[in-house]
């Protein structure tokens, strides 16, 4: 009512309909974060939170969902209340979350080695927990299948899991086994054989290439990085730019809120 009243542009009411989304966006995040873990059994027994040694994607859901209703919230309310506490939030936590986005990739870029042996352990580690966690699990089995690879650096790496341990006092039947996402895909097959990964480490290792996917998952992404470059920094940019536009957005209200306050 100020912004209109003394003439100002009329700012509020299209970034007040944006944050809005990022509002619900957050809150379906979070709602379907919760909902995985019920379907777990999360949430009558959280120990099993402790328990899990890999890597849980509801946490990444929760994460992004609380991450995004908070932001959602500051800017819808602060462009509603012409709150300049609020707006200055939103605009600063964004600007952290750039800056954070910027750094990891100079950071990335400079130590590669370094990051190379982080996602090579953090693979690894979550191969040992494969079969404590439904999420987890399908989501190695989606990076396999799409990367037509099996393990970090290579298939030996599923020794690392109790039931895949190619070890003589091992009594699981999935013994020198691999999951089935590293089997090699026919398209003849109309319906997915999950046993096909069984024993195949039993066989020489030059007759695996007959079976399964022998390159490693971290050697494929090596890989499809260099090829899909231009695709990767042109997300990098759209995000970038969505990102700086809602600063923008955010300041330039803050400034009209700030000259209609002083000329009152």
């Amino acid at each position: 009512h100020l912004l209109k009243k003394y003439g100002f542009p009329q700012t509020r009411p299209a970034t007040t309909e944006d944050k809005h989304r990022y509002e619900l966006a957050g809150a379906a995040f979070i709602a379907i974060g919760f909902w995985a873990w019920s379907e777990k059994g999360v949430l009558l027994d959280l120990t099993q939170v402790t328990r899990l040694h890999g890597f849980d994607p509801v946490w990444l859901v929760l994460l992004v969902g609380a991450i995004t209703f908070i932001l959602g919230f500051a800017g819808c309310v602060g462009a509603l209340r012409e709150n300049i506490c609020l707006l200055k939030f939103f605009s600063g936590v964004i600007g952290l979350i750039f800056f954070l986005e910027l750094t990891a990739a100079v950071l990335a870029f400079v130590f590669q080695d370094n990051v190379r042996e982080w996602i090579n352990d953090f693979f690894l580690a979550n191969v040992k927990a494969y079969r404590e966690d439904i999420d987890l699990q399908n989501l190695i089995d989606s990076l396999q299948k799409l990367n037509h690879c099996c393990g970090a650096k290579e298939p030996d790496d599923w020794n690392l899991n109790v039931y895949f341990n190619c070890t003589n006092n091992n009594p699981s039947r999935e013994r020198c086994g691999v999951p089935f996402s590293c089997c090699l895909s026919d398209p003849a097959d109309s319906v997915l054989n999950t046993q096909c990964g069984y024993d195949v480490r039993k066989h020489l290792k030059g007759d695996w290439i007959n079976y399964i996917y022998i390159k490693g998952c971290i050697p494929a992404l090596e890989e499809w990085l260099p090829r899909n470059l231009y695709i990767v920094a042109g997300v990098f940019i759209i995000i970038s730019l969505l990102q700086m536009m809602g600063i923008f957005l955010a300041r330039t209200l803050i400034v009209d809120i700030e000259k209609v306050k002083f000329n009152y």
